[in-house]
């Protein structure tokens, strides 16, 4: 699973070629740091012994950051670091790194840390430290950098509202040995500081049957091997995620939880994300989920079955 999401992550900075920005001498150095980095970053989830996913991870903290402090290294894509997402949204004024280290066969750690554009080229990190293990209510709070609710981000949508921009994440966490979590939060930067700001009001259940406070951020969490939808859906302008229950009635036991047909959502209306209760009025069968279709990897690398496909449906469109 934690493979498949990272698969699907991408880089989008705004069309700006790196080669344009980095110089030939700097490029060939960060392809070699990336080389070593993508050794730690495969052992920090592979790796058999704890001690040894601990050391890969501090050794490519370490590396990272000395390549970050690369001129102008916010162009370098990074593309070879498969098992860490990389997003920057549409207007590239930053990018976010976030990954997983396997802490033991029951617990995984998120790492994470926003790189700033600067006008200089300069570097500007601010490091996520996960601290959703000390919490019983992780989507009932405002959070920093240093008190982050951890999670991998596989897409970034960006909004604006009374001309303030908001940058909502979607991620995932491998929760526990038997549930994983998907997250959706809200991202701002503090006008005066720059510092990001994870959360705030912006999930209402204002439309719902049954009414509840507004929510810092929202989450599910679901059987291990389930599969799920959860992600935005650019023709609905909603995110859509999977209405589930428990498939031994259990209620309390959010491992037991699975799809069953139906969709929810959310809206952005206002500068919230407003609930869907019931995106469908029919219930999809399995293999019809609304998942969003690209034509390219996230390495730009064109798949040519999903052009196959695309170029069939849009032969069939012209003859309607």
């Amino acid at each position: 699973m934690y493979k498949l999401i990272i698969s699907i992550t991408f880089i989008l900075i705004a069309g700006i070629s790196f080669g344009q920005h980095i110089s030939k001498a700097d490029v060939k150095a960060l392809q070699l740091k990336q080389d070593t980095l993508k050794k730690y970053a495969e052992d920090m989830i592979n790796a058999q012994e704890p001690s040894d996913r601990f050391v890969a991870d501090s050794l490519f903290v370490r590396g990272l950051v000395r390549a970050l402090k690369t001129h102008n290294s916010f162009y370098y894509p990074f593309d070879s670091l498969q098992t860490v997402s990389k997003l920057c949204p549409p207007d590239s004024t930053f990018r976010i790194f976030t990954w997983q280290m396997k802490k033991d066969e029951y617990f995984y750690l998120q790492k994470g840390a926003i790189q700033y554009r600067t006008a200089n080229g300069e570097l500007k990190l601010v490091p996520l430290f996960d601290q959703s293990m000390f919490t019983s209510k992780p989507e009932d709070s405002v959070r920093s950098n240093r008190n982050w609710i951890g999670a991998v981000y596989y897409r970034i949508i960006e909004k604006t509202y009374n001309n303030k921009k908001y940058y909502t994440l979607i991620g995932f966490d491998s929760y526990t040995v038997s549930s994983n979590r998907k997250w959706i939060d809200v991202l701002t930067f503090d006008e005066k500081t720059g510092d990001p700001i994870f959360g705030g009001g912006y999930f209402s259940f204002k439309n719902d049957t049954t009414k509840k406070a507004p929510q810092n951020r929202f989450y599910i969490e679901y059987k291990k091997e389930a599969g799920t939808t959860f992600n935005y859906n650019p023709e609905l302008d909603m995110i859509v995620y999977d209405h589930l229950t428990s498939e031994t009635e259990e209620p309390e036991r959010k491992e037991t939880y699975v799809p069953d047909g139906d969709f929810e959502g959310f809206k952005w209306e206002k500068g919230q994300w407003v609930h869907v209760d019931k995106v469908f009025n029919f219930k999809l069968k399995e293999g019809e989920e609304p998942v969003e279709q690209t034509i390219r990897d996230a390495n730009g690398n064109i798949n040519e079955q999903r052009l196959l496909e695309q170029s069939q449906k849009n032969e069939k469109k012209k003859k309607q």
